[in-house]
C-alpha cells in the first residue's frame, strides 16, 4: 500500500474537480502517459521561431469564423460606402479595383503564412511518424525476445510443444526491409489494375 506522504502528493497534484486517482491503477498510468505527451507537445513548441509561432497563430485566426465575418463587414462596408457616395467623392468606384488589390495581398500573404504553418506540422508529423516507427520496432523486438524466452522456459520445464508454424515463424526477428519490399511489390503489382479501373482501358 502506499505510504500517507505519497497518497498526500497524489491528492495535492489532482484539482479537486477530477475524480481521485487510485495510486498504482490503470488511470494512473494513462494520465502519466498523458502527461509525458503533452511535455513532448510543449517540447516543439518551444523549438518553433517567433516566424513559426507568427504563422502558426494568423492560420489559426484566418480559420476562424470571426476572421470571416471580419472580412464581411469590411468588405460590404467599403462597398456599401463606395455605392451609396456620391460619384464624386467616391474612393474607388465601381468595380472596385482598389478593394481588389487589397484583397489580392491579403490572399498572397494568407497562403504564405499557411505554407509556413504546414510545413512546420509537416516536420512535426514526420518526427512523430519517426517515433511511432521506432517505437513499433522496440515493440517487436521486445515480443521476439520474449517468445524466445517462454519457448526455452517450456523446454527447460519439459513442457511438449505443438510445433505452432505461426510460433516458430513469429520467433524470427522481423526485417522491415523486407516489409518495405513488399509493399512496394504490392503496389506495383496493383497499378496496373487501377490504371485499367480508373480509365477503362
Amino acid at each position: 500500500m502506499p505510504s500517507e506522504p505519497r497518497k498526500r502528493r497524489l491528492r495535492d497534484h489532482h484539482p479537486a474537480h477530477e475524480p481521485e486517482v487510485t495510486p498504482g491503477s490503470v488511470e494512473e498510468l494513462t494520465r502519466r502517459n498523458v502527461a509525458r505527451i503533452q511535455a513532448l507537445e510543449a517540447a516543439e513548441h518551444m523549438k518553433a521561431s517567433t516566424a513559426d509561432r507568427l504563422a502558426d497563430a494568423i492560420r489559426a485566426f484566418a480559420g476562424s469564423i470571426v476572421f470571416v465575418w471580419i472580412n464581411i463587414l469590411l468588405i460590404g462596408g467599403w462597398i456599401a460606402g463606395n455605392v451609396a457616395a456620391p460619384v464624386q467623392e467616391q474612393i474607388d468606384p465601381f468595380p472596385f479595383p482598389l478593394l481588389t488589390l487589397v484583397l489580392s495581398i491579403e490572399a498572397i500573404f494568407l497562403a504564405i503564412f499557411i505554407l509556413m504553418s504546414q510545413n512546420r506540422a509537416a516536420r512535426v508529423n514526420d518526427k512523430r511518424s519517426h517515433l511511432d516507427l521506432q517505437l513499433n520496432l522496440l515493440s517487436e523486438q521486445e515480443n521476439t525476445k520474449m517468445l524466445l524466452m517462454l519457448e526455452r522456459i517450456g523446454e527447460a520445464v519439459g513442457v511438449e510443444t505443438l510445433g505452432d508454424p505461426d510460433v516458430d515463424v513469429l520467433v524470427q526477428a522481423t526485417e522491415p526491409e523486407a516489409l518495405s519490399r513488399q509493399i512496394d511489390e504490392a503496389v506495383t503489382r496493383d497499378e496496373p489494375a487501377e490504371r485499367e479501373e480508373k480509365f477503362g482501358a
